[in-house]
């Protein structure tokens, strides 16, 4: 290796590691870097071989002050990659097609395997099916195995079909906060004993929480994460780095959720998409690993790539208190100390060279959520109540819902399970404590107990319309929950524990009582959910939900007491008691005092202990699962769950012939922040849709559909589900959802039966979209749904960075309208054809020229940021150019 004449010799305990010193490339510019860059910088030292990573990345990541914004583009291996079985069940399905493909063409199928850790938590499986009974979890526990059987099977084949794959078990907690508490390695040594930072890349957008911890990790798409694991360096463009200085202490009142929210609106309007996030100052030092956890997790809400705290002696203390080995975080700090990777967030002195400064006084931060359709809309607690109001009859936008003055005062009794009870605008139907966000911070989850218990003393209850649920991130929350006597409390609320998993955040909601489903329906209600979430996009937490706000725990179990969203909580009363006595907010929030108290006492590390010793064994009904012992998948043809995807039919060794887009169609015409959530939604799947008609045409009863997410493993139905979100709006359409315009006919189909039937006539198509397009969780079928269904290229004001990225590793052409144009500026309606010029010259940045049907054009700038990225597209796809590479 070219650097090879660094490495040093570190001895921990008569015990002697080796390790690459950054400081003995005696280079001043070395002091000067963020922290971030500095673990960037020696990814690059230690595999710099002058052919996959060369002398003169690592001579760019050193002069990244000059190189910043020059679109400097540097390889990076990260040290392991980690899943969940959302985006986890494709990943292995295309690598067991990869290694069909590869047998195919003559070659060792052995060849496709992991080259570097994976780690694959099965967490977005759970729903919640049974909710505010003590026996919930064993019940959706027991659903999940029954639906999911299949998918599990296959998992577990995939564990022991390929090296270096590990798999944690259904029932174990949600993948980041397991990655937080016990999957996470801080410093890494290799079996030469050569120590070097952990960091890590995931197929959850989410994967930005381990930067918490100080381990750098951000998410990409699932197609990207596979060529990772084969041994592919990530390209990326080397990022300007925003320095956030926080000063201060928070308020008693005040959470780290409430922290999150203020930091997510303040980035938001800063713009930080493609940027690095570190954190420092002395607000840092008074600031737990989990609420650096909760900051850093929200990071795709803000747009940033990381959200980065570099380790301090804080963070040594979480990982005694998570009950990791003393040899490994001696060795740890060690490390880090010798290579100037550790802090003290107190040193006035540690302030790095960034890009720019924000600064932040704790002490400013005030109760808070956001919503209620985008994570960063945040709204101050005091002004919530009048916000919504207002938003009732406003046109419909992400703060309005378009409601006629004669529907907004609208009362509709009801009854449920005996009790006779009313729904309006702004009830809470759905109060969830759920979500890797929140669950994996002792001190709000206890603040959720406190508020219940005195809500119980105050002699409140919560309405029975509320669909309440409690989803502990890992089973460490419910020790210390049961070891402080508040999980009874909670209970008695009906927040019993439904599962350990995602749950209510990705769309696992479960259903709604029938009355109540009823009442919304028939009557147009907007009626809302409140949920310690990090996501709250329009159709995602339940469709018939439209307003949906994310709250820190204890305001979760506030609103299920209040019962509704449009009520002043800080004046009104929360509720009344059986003697009709008024019961406020003050009267039952906890104190910042109390909430440690409780911390100290009962958040004790032998429960990390216990719960992590057998986390990989996993339920008897996992053990149970036989899987077959062989290399090659043997897939059943009658699955609807698990089939082996279409991208490598017909692959050849040859390079596939590009070409020019020709007169294609605009198969959907969208406006701003349309998500993942609309391209590929996760949730429930719609007894009308097409992916309803294939499953029934399989001989399967509604009951039996489960969700988008469970089933990505089949690309029949995710293709059929691509745009399907019933909050879909397109211009193409005449009314909001999953409808377009097939323009040749001018019938209005099902968006997968107009994409189908120009495919059968053989035209290509494109996509027209504003900014931000593909915001939200990073979903690989986001790209490949579209590929499926015909889509060459997208054309949009901006995307989002791991979904153009995706795009991208299918071969579909990210293009975006050149500064202050969009499809209504250029009065473009959707309903022209288009022909875009592709050159074979084509480099990154290129501009090319859209030609339209109707006699104008107009210029696009060609989103291939890399070279690299360019030689994915000429491949077919990052997949595609794998399998090439690798049969070499």
């Amino acid at each position: 290796m070219a650097f090879s004449n660094l490495v040093t010799d570190l001895p921990v305990k008569g015990k002697t590691y080796k390790f690459y010193d950054l400081t003995a490339l005696n280079d001043p510019r070395y002091e000067k870097l963020p922290i971030s860059i500095r673990y960037l910088l020696e990814a690059a030292v230690r595999y710099c071989d002058d052919f996959h990573v060369k002398k003169a990345d690592v001579e760019t990541i050193l002069n990244w002050e000059e190189m910043q914004t020059a679109q400097a583009e540097i390889p990076f291996k990260p040290a392991r990659v980690i899943l969940q079985d959302f985006t986890g069940v494709p990943a292995v399905v295309d690598l067991a097609a990869m290694r069909d493909a590869v047998q195919q063409m003559g070659a060792d199928p052995a060849k496709i395997n992991p080259v570097c850790p994976v780690d694959l938590v099965i967490d977005h499986s759970v729903q919640v099916d049974a909710y505010g009974s003590l026996d919930a979890l064993a019940k959706n526990q027991a659903i999940e195995f029954e639906r999911n059987k299949e998918r599990f099977n296959f998992l577990k084949w995939g564990s022991k079909a390929f090296d270096n794959l590990l798999i944690v078990p259904p029932g174990s907690g949600i993948v980041h906060q397991v990655n937080l508490e016990y999957l996470a390695r801080t410093v890494f040594a290799d079996k030469d004993n050569i120590l070097y930072p952990d960091s890590v890349v995931g197929t959850d957008s989410h994967t930005t929480m381990i930067d918490g911890c100080g381990v750098l990790g951000w998410g990409v798409g699932g197609i990207e994460a596979e060529a990772v694991m084969l041994g592919q360096p990530i390209s990326m463009v080397i990022p300007e780095v925003v320095g956030y200085e926080l000063t201060g202490t928070l308020p008693s009142v005040a959470t780290s959720t409430d922290l999150v929210l203020t930091i997510t609106k303040n980035l938001r309007d800063l713009g930080v998409v493609g940027k690095f996030v570190e954190f420092f100052g002395e607000g840092c030092a008074s600031l737990s690993i989990a609420d650096r956890a909760t900051i850093a997790n929200m990071c795709p809400e803000y747009g940033a790539t990381v959200g980065f705290f570099p380790v301090d002696k804080r963070t040594i203390d979480y990982l005694h208190q998570t009950g990791r080995e003393e040899e490994m975080i001696t060795r740890t700090e060690a490390y880090l100390r010798a290579n100037n990777l550790f802090v003290d967030y107190a040193d006035p002195n540690f302030r790095p060279n960034y890009t720019t400064v924000l600064k932040l006084d704790l002490s400013t931060i005030v109760p808070c959520v956001s919503g209620p359709k985008r994570p960063h809309d945040r709204v101050d607690l005091d002004k919530l109540h009048k916000e919504f109001n207002e938003g009732l009859g406003a046109k419909i936008s992400f703060k309005g819902f378009g409601l006629k003055p004669e529907e907004i005062s609208k009362s509709v009794k009801i009854s449920v399970d005996g009790h006779d009870t009313h729904l309006e605008h702004g009830s809470v139907v759905i109060s969830a404590i759920t979500s890797c966000t929140n669950t994996s911070n002792p001190s709000v989850m206890l603040a959720a107990g406190l508020v219940a218990r005195k809500a119980i003393k105050a002699g409140l209850k919560v309405p029975s319309f509320v669909k309440t649920s409690l989803s502990p991130g890992s089973g460490v929350v419910t020790k210390y929950l049961e070891a402080s006597g508040l999980l009874p409390d909670l209970q008695k609320l009906g927040y019993h524990i439904a599962g350990y998993g995602c749950m209510t955040c990705i769309g696992n909601s479960g259903p709604l009582h029938e009355a109540v489903s009823a009442a919304i329906e028939e009557n147009n209600l907007v009626v809302s959910g409140v949920l310690s979430g990090n996501r709250n996009f329009e159709g995602r937490i339940h469709p018939l939900v439209r307003a949906n706000y994310l709250a820190s725990p204890p305001l979760v179990v506030v609103y299920g007491l209040a019962g509704n969203v449009n009520k002043d909580i800080f004046n009104e009363p929360i509720g009344h008691n059986e003697q009709g006595n008024a019961v406020y907010f003050k009267d039952i929030w906890p104190s910042r005092d109390e909430i440690a108290e409780f911390e100290e006492k009962y958040v004790m590390p032998q429960f990390f202990k216990e719960v992590y010793e057998t986390v990989e064994t996993g339920s008897p009904e996992w053990q149970q699962l036989e899987t077959p012992q062989v290399k090659l998948y043997p897939w059943d043809k009658a699955s609807t769950y698990i089939k082996k995807v279409p991208f490598f039919e017909n692959m050849t060794k040859e390079l596939p012939k590009q070409s020019d887009i020709q007169s294609a169609y605009v198969l959907l015409n969208l406006g701003d922040s349309v998500t993942t959530d609309h391209i590929s939604p996760a949730g429930n799947i719609s007894k009308t849709s097409p992916a309803a008609r294939f499953l029934a045409s399989k001989g399967l009863s509604p009951k039996d559909f489960n969700t988008y997410g469970a089933r990505r493993g089949n690309d029949e139905i995710m293709a059929r589900g691509t745009f399907a979100n019933i909050r879909l709006v397109n211009k193409l359409a005449s009314k909001v959802g999953p409808q377009t315009t097939h323009v040749p006919s001018g019938e209005e189909l099902d968006i997968f039966d107009a994409a189908e039937r120009y495919q059968k006539e053989g035209h290509s198509v494109i996509i027209l979209a504003g900014k931000e397009y593909g915001c939200g969780s990073s979903r690989d079928w986001a790209a490949k749904g579209p590929f499926l269904q015909g889509v060459k290229a997208v054309i949009a004001e901006s995307f989002e960075r791991i979904h153009r990225s995706n795009l991208i590793g299918m071969g579909i052409v990210p293009l975006q309208f050149t500064q202050g144009q969009n499809a209504d500026s250029l009065g473009l309606t959707g309903k022209e054809q288009y022909s875009i010029e592709i050159p074979e010259t084509l480099k990154a940045g290129d501009i090319l020229k859209v030609h339209v049907s109707n006699g104008n054009s107009f210029d696009v700038l060609c989103r291939f940021d890399t070279e690299v990225e360019l030689t994915y597209y000429r491949h077919g796809g990052i997949l595609q150019y794998m399998i090439r590479k690798l049969i070499q």
